[in-house]
């Protein structure tokens, strides 16, 4: 296996901040108790966020390698990173400007997608490492501002931003695409456009009641927010339509120890003209709908320790969008030793239904993940995994290939 110069350097620092914290706890910008890798610069980033202002710097990296292939015996390994870094504005505290926030995200990503050179991947509808894609460039991420009216009910949120950061949302602790995020967006990914890609939007949300919300949004379509060289491109020149989805989120705390759950069902329409599959000359509008569901199952009333479960639908307008329908499932608990309350484990499994519009042979793709979740430091979390791919690229007879990965969170 070829380990790239970039995963072994990203390895080593990792490394030497997680062995160099456990022994510099005067140091606090090395402190394993503290919420990032720098500190709180001498205390003026708590003071800065007391006025108001929030800067935030993450970084992910996924390393992944073939271990086996049924069908090919090269091997290979790819390194692939996303810099994000952020402002978050109280304007309340900065300007007066009652329940009003902003935020402003920009972000970097580098390297390359084992699912795009491995030849056991050839064809994956998933990817191995979630994090790669949209251009290895710059972007222009967030740029919105947020303001609560009628006694904080009503929520309107206007600027540029993606649709999964509100709608069909979920969190992204697998190394797995199918596993990974609002997946709405894995799958009709030509139009609707997640994290890191921003589009001109307009968000309004509503609270029937503190557990129950409603909300309904409309997201520019412009391909040419896509290039490469057009990560902060904010011109609507180019502009095809709009993605409107609407969602109705339950959030409740059942039983006796109100266990956290959150609970998504949606769809979305596009104004933009789509080339059906079986009939490129005649034109139609994606479609589609999502549930989503995520429940903490077992727990200890004191904590966030315990068994979680989640599963996510979509379904998909079969004459426009190459993916039929996606389901995945899956289960984590967190804190399975005592002496370990933060570690992680957990397991998932998806499906993705290819249409066989687009080629008689497609079928059904599987995405498989195992892993581990170390939380080494408050701001540092390494996630080493293990994927099993089965029918590569939803062919009958694809390949299966078995992947391992390491995936690690810095919060600088």
């Amino acid at each position: 296996m070829i380990i790239s110069q970039s995963w072994v350097v990203s390895c080593l620092s990792v490394l030497s901040l997680s062995l160099f914290s456990q022994y510099t706890q005067a140091a606090s910008a090395f402190d394993p108790n503290g919420q990032w890798l720098f500190g709180d610069w001498n205390g003026q980033r708590t003071a800065l966020q007391e006025q108001g202002y929030n800067f935030s710097a993450d970084y992910t990296g996924e390393f992944a390698g073939v271990l086996d292939s049924k069908q090919h015996s090269s091997h290979g390994s790819e390194y692939t990173g996303q810099l994000a870094l952020g402002t978050h504005f109280n304007l309340n505290k900065i300007l007066g400007w009652q329940d009003t926030e902003a935020q402003v995200t920009v972000t970097y990503r580098d390297g390359q997608s084992l699912s795009q050179t491995a030849d056991g991947l050839q064809g994956h509808l998933s990817s191995a490492q979630e994090v790669w894609g949209r251009g290895q460039t710059w972007r222009l991420t967030d740029l919105w501002i947020k303001k609560k009216f009628l006694d904080q009910a009503l929520d309107i949120k206007v600027g540029r931003f993606g649709e999964g950061e509100d709608f069909n949302s979920f969190n992204c602790d697998f190394q797995n695409l199918a596993l990974c995020g609002s997946q709405v967006g894995n799958w009709v990914g030509d139009q609707w456009y997640n994290w890191p890609v921003s589009q001109w939007a307009l968000r309004v949300k509503y609270n029937l009641q503190p557990d129950l919300y409603t909300q309904i949004g409309a997201y520019e379509y412009n391909p040419d927010n896509l290039q490469r060289g057009k990560g902060f491109y904010l011109s609507t020149d180019g502009s095809k339509g709009a993605i409107i989805p609407a969602e109705l989120v339950w959030t409740p705390k059942l039983g006796s120890q109100a266990l956290s759950g959150e609970y998504r069902v949606g769809y979305y329409y596009s104004t933009a003209d789509a080339a059906e599959i079986a009939n490129p000359a005649k034109t139609g509008h994606k479609q589609g709908g999502w549930l989503t569901a995520k429940q903490q199952l077992t727990g200890d009333g004191q904590s966030d320790r315990g068994l979680t479960g989640f599963v996510n639908i979509t379904v998909h307008d079969s004459k426009t969008n190459s993916v039929k329908d996606m389901q995945n499932i899956g289960v984590s608990y967190k804190g399975l030793l005592a002496q370990r309350p933060q570690d992680e484990l957990a397991l998932g499994v998806a499906r993705i239904h290819a249409n066989d519009k687009v080629n008689p042979l497609l079928d059904e793709e599987y995405n498989t993940e195992l892993y581990y979740g170390i939380h080494a430091t408050n701001w540092l979390t390494v996630r080493p995994n293990i994927q099993y791919v089965h029918h590569v690229g939803a062919l009958k007879d694809g390949d299966k290939t078995w992947v391992g990965g390491i995936k690690f969170q810095t919060i600088f």
